[in-house]
């Protein structure tokens, strides 16, 4: 039988020259596949948790050089997005009880505390109040009615006017987080504006007033949403951390921060309806705009909504009591409020999932059996806020249980003699900086917070005269479209540009220092105790 000889010729390929083509193309395409940014940035975490845990000596023990090295993991991958910010918020569950830093209960109790559990129940109330539209109601009737039918006059009062839609943004706000408000008044405020003229018939007068309605509406959220517990997760990290690091100090309440952080807010939102009547309210400019707002249309509009039904009145009756709730649970030391009754065990949090229990307990009375809310309804739930909050908590508790917090706290000695008056102004500023150009305002609340803490022991201080303008100013990103899920709902509406932001963004950002560092070591002394010692 015959065979073929097998070649000996170096030169001869094993495989055809095809198929060693496409394995190249293969094997560089898998490669183009691993060797990404994103891959990158997921291996920088775990890379720079071992650098340090290899190459870092504390004087301390080695639990506080761990916490540094998760520390450091964790918050390279929520700044660089590597990995999901909530899957993040999650990481420290597995990473505290594997490092040592405590053990899994305790690092789980973090993410179900009272502060979540405000959090929780008020989600799930905002949710009852977008599903039954009472905001679009509210909207209407307010802006409307009470601002365009009662405030304008004849002619039009463009300065009334957008105090009053402003208004009910900043209202709104107050009880619901920053991103579903702006995504319930934007379409309100783009529906006025509807009635102008746009493109080249559009005069300076009514482009400016845009603008105006724009800006007011998307700022005023954001100084509403400081207001309250509930206006934006960036003060419940706030509260959290502080009943975290001092748990045997006086808790923080609803009504507390609310005595404090209002008087700050409507200092703000007055200068901010200043800014905007001088800078796009014009003299004369009512004449004009009076031409385009029909009144009987409006008073139309509001008549097509009908009166309200029992589910919609359901839904706000339970709003109010709970609103009511959380500013008497504690009242002052004379007056204590109606948590005395159980003996300071029922918290902000306790009510808010009681009220959110109701929605699902009291029927709607629209069809059969069924209740004003069910859980299919909350699956919008925002767990990455949650979560977020969960992961600060821990991190809180972490730092402190693990002695890092003593190590930060004396490597900071040499501020000791920075004086406050200095130090209070660049917190904001570089707390909202973080904001406007790294991350959002929760991250940047839970990475700046616990250094403020031991700032404020390195200085002698009391740790609210920081951690305060430290968590109310990472709200202050009013200068970039991309600095909060807020401003990119407002900037896509198209009636604004990037320079009408900072026109406005950045003496608004200003007058926000100067209010925060003036009122926090005034008032803030007197609502928030600061002038006794920390327990």
């Amino acid at each position: 039988m015959d065979h073929h000889p097998i070649s000996e010729d170096p030169k001869t390929p094993l495989l055809p020259l095809h198929d060693q083509i496409q394995r190249s193309q293969s094997f560089h395409s898998s490669l183009k596949s691993i060797i990404t940014l994103k891959n990158f940035f997921i291996l920088l975490g775990p890379l720079l948790c071992t650098i340090i845990c290899l190459c870092v000596k504390l004087d301390g023990p080695v639990a506080s050089r761990n916490m540094l090295a998760v520390l450091v993991w964790v918050f390279a991958w929520w700044l660089t997005e590597a990995v999901p910010m909530p899957i993040t918020s999650m990481s420290p569950l597995f990473l505290f009880p594997f490092f040592g830093i405590s053990s899994a209960d305790d690092v789980a109790q973090s993410y179900w505390d009272d502060v979540i559990a405000l959090l929780l129940g008020s989600f799930i109330l905002a949710l009852a109040v977008e599903h039954y539209n009472i905001h679009r109601r509210l909207a209407l009737n307010y802006s409307k009615t009470q601002i365009t039918l009662v405030f304008c006059g004849d002619p039009l009062n463009p300065p009334l006017l957008l105090l009053g839609i402003c208004g009910t943004a900043a209202f709104i706000s107050m009880w619901m987080h920053n991103v579903a408000t702006a995504v319930m008044m934007m379409p309100v405020a783009t529906g006025i504006l509807r009635r102008f003229p746009t493109g080249p018939d559009q005069s300076v007068v009514v482009s400016n007033f845009c603008k105006a309605v724009i800006l007011g509406v998307l700022y005023s959220i954001t100084i509403g949403g400081m207001s309250t517990l509930t206006g934006t997760g960036v003060n419940l990290i706030l509260v959290g951390m502080w009943k975290s690091y001092f748990p045997q100090a006086a808790p923080i309440t609803f009504s507390t921060w609310f005595c404090f952080a209002f008087p700050s807010a409507l200092l703000m939102f007055l200068a901010f309806w200043g800014l905007l009547c001088c800078l796009y309210c014009s003299r004369g400019s009512g004449q004009a705009l009076s031409v385009y707002l029909d009144k009987a249309h409006l008073k139309k509009e509001l008549e097509l909504l009908g009166p309200m039904a029992f589910a919609e009145k359901m839904v706000l009756a339970l709003f109010s009591m709970l609103i009511v709730l959380w500013m008497t649970r504690s009242i002052t030391e004379d007056i204590p409020g109606w948590g005395v009754l159980f003996n300071g065990r029922a918290g902000d949090g306790t009510v808010s999932v009681m009220i959110a229990t109701f929605l699902f307990i009291i029927p709607s009375k629209k069809q059969k059996g069924e209740k004003l809310m069910d859980w299919e309804k909350c699956k919008k739930l925002p767990w990455n806020i949650i979560l977020l909050l969960g992961a600060g908590l821990a991190i809180a508790d972490g730092v402190r249980s693990s002695g890092l917090a003593n190590l930060l706290s004396e490597t900071l000695d040499f501020l000791e003699a920075v004086p406050y008056v200095a130090i209070a102004p660049a917190v904001c500023l570089i707390s909202s900086s973080i904001t406007e150009l790294i991350t959002s305002n929760n991250a940047t609340a839970t990475l700046i917070i616990p250094l403020l803490i031991q700032i404020a022991k390195s200085m002698h201080v009391h740790p609210l005269l920081l951690m305060i303008p430290g968590g109310i100013g990472a709200q202050f990103a009013f200068l970039l479209p991309t600095a909060t899920p807020s401003n990119t709902v407002g900037f896509a509406t198209g009636h604004i540009e990037i320079q009408d932001m900072i026109k406005i963004g950045l003496p608004l950002k200003i007058v926000g220092i100067a209010v925060l560092s003036l009122l926090m070591p005034t008032l803030g002394v007197y609502v928030f105790r600061t002038s006794e010692p920390v327990q």
